[in-house]
């Protein structure tokens, strides 16, 4: 059963993905694209809160929850094995002073599998990092349109990680992350011949091809306060890396097609980035600090809180440069929990439903014509039982509604829906055989 629903769901994603960008923000336009990893559907489901670790969800941004405490249910022999597979779809209303507009998207958020051996734990999986897709225009004082700007692309993370359990309660681990992927946008400059567009506009192509390593370690730390009060810790440092970017430039001249809008290239030439130190350049991923603290009853209820700083401050990309926008330092505050009103219930499928909730605050780290763009988000979610109890498998559902950016200065402000859905799901690989 556990099987038919993983290919099942991993099906209905892939369908709904196809042809769509992972992102539908006019945002992921600066730097590298909009930050699309934000942690497990039931990390979001919290407002972002990663600090809580157990033994039978992935945390894919605290390495140190591979490692952990075996189960008591299953008389303390082996941890679970722990695979998860998560998917969301996104809707947003666009709004300026002038003018509105919706947009969408479906998308893969990430594949991993963790494993336990004696105190150490293993983590490997593949997600997408950042998004990029938008299709914005710009008017001129006729309220013709001036200039079209498209993009596309990404980077995506593969990892391996390892957690190793130094006492009871107390766990380290460390990810190795390999970035990939490419980032593609266009800009079509528009002329008119007495408010009648040219037979032939003028669109610039560029494309950056990214490749990096990146580390991420963490620390987890969970004691027993009495017998009905747990305290759970967290932190989490990822330094400051870079990323090879590979560049290419093309000017074209072009048709657009007055029915499809579809472009007609008529000729190009490619611009001599090398020349001017551009074909090859270094884009900084910044250094990254999360700690938080939470108390609650074991299987039973939690409540905490995280703080997150990001050096956004030290990005910079040679290739595209603008005066109206600059990079501040970035951080999230996130408080979140979750409540179980009965974890053993025999009688009531939803007594031994998880159910989550959360809010954020966050500061992107981008400025645009001197205006912080801002995010904030409230989050619900539940985490619903699946297949054999005794694996403790489940579906995890997350909601999530917020806002980013602002409409002063001439900017965008996105009011946005967001929708979640994920597999987590155990298995037993090791187990001691006994026999009579």
């Amino acid at each position: 059963m556990i099987k038919k629903l993983v290919l099942v769901f991993i099906a209905l994603i892939a369908i709904q993905s196809y042809g769509q960008e992972g992102t539908a923000s006019p945002y992921s336009f600066y730097g590298i694209g909009s930050l699309k990893f934000k942690g497990t559907v039931e990390n979001r489901s919290m407002g972002g809160l990663s600090i809580y670790t157990d033994s039978i969800h992935v945390n894919l941004r605290n390495p140190a929850s591979y490692a952990g405490d075996n189960l008591a249910i299953w008389g303390n022999e082996s941890r679970p094995v722990k695979f998860a597979v998560g998917g969301s779809y996104n809707s947003s209303s666009l709004e300026s002073n002038s003018e509105s507009d919706r947009a969408n998207s479906t998308t893969f958020d990430y594949l991993a599998l963790s494993f336990p051996v004696g105190k150490f734990g293993f983590g490997f999986g593949i997600l997408p990092f950042t998004s990029v897709g938008y299709k914005l225009e710009g008017l001129n004082t006729e309220g013709d349109i001036e200039n079209r700007f498209r993009g596309e692309g990404g980077l995506n993370k593969v990892f391996f990680g390892l957690g190793y359990q130094i006492s009871k309660g107390f766990s380290v681990g460390l990810d190795i992350h390999y970035n990939f992927g490419n980032v593609q946008n266009s800009t079509i400059e528009y002329q008119y011949d007495n408010g009648i567009p040219t037979q032939y506009q003028s669109r610039e192509s560029n494309r950056s091809d990214l490749s990096g390593l990146n580390l991420n370690l963490g620390f987890s730390y969970k004691t027993i306060l009495n017998k009905n009060l747990e305290l759970t810790s967290g932190i989490t440092y990822s330094p400051q890396s870079s990323l090879t970017s590979i560049n290419e430039r093309t000017f074209s001249t072009i048709t657009i097609s007055s029915t499809t809008g579809e472009e007609f290239e008529f000729n190009s030439i490619e611009a001599d980035l090398e020349a001017n130190g551009l074909s090859v350049t270094d884009l900084i991923i910044p250094s990254k600090l999360s700690f938080g603290a939470g108390i609650g009853k074991p299987r039973s209820w939690f409540i905490g809180a995280e703080y997150t700083t990001l050096k956004t401050s030290n990005f910079s990309n040679d290739l595209y440069s603008n005066s109206a926008t600059r990079y501040e330092d970035g951080s999230t505050i996130s408080l979140g929990g979750f409540y179980i009103p009965d974890y053993s219930s025999f009688t009531s499928f939803f007594k031994r439903a998880v159910y989550r909730a959360g809010i954020r605050f966050e500061k992107t780290g981008l400025n645009l014509n001197n205006q912080s763009i801002d995010e904030f988000g409230i989050s619900f979610g539940l985490g619903l039982p699946v297949g054999d109890t005794r694996l403790l498998s489940n579906v995890n559902l997350g909601f999530e509604i917020g806002k980013r950016g602002t409409k002063s200065a001439n900017l965008i402000q996105e009011n946005f829906i967001n929708f979640q859905i994920s597999l987590s799901l155990n298995d037993r690989w090791f187990q001691k055989r006994k026999y009579d």
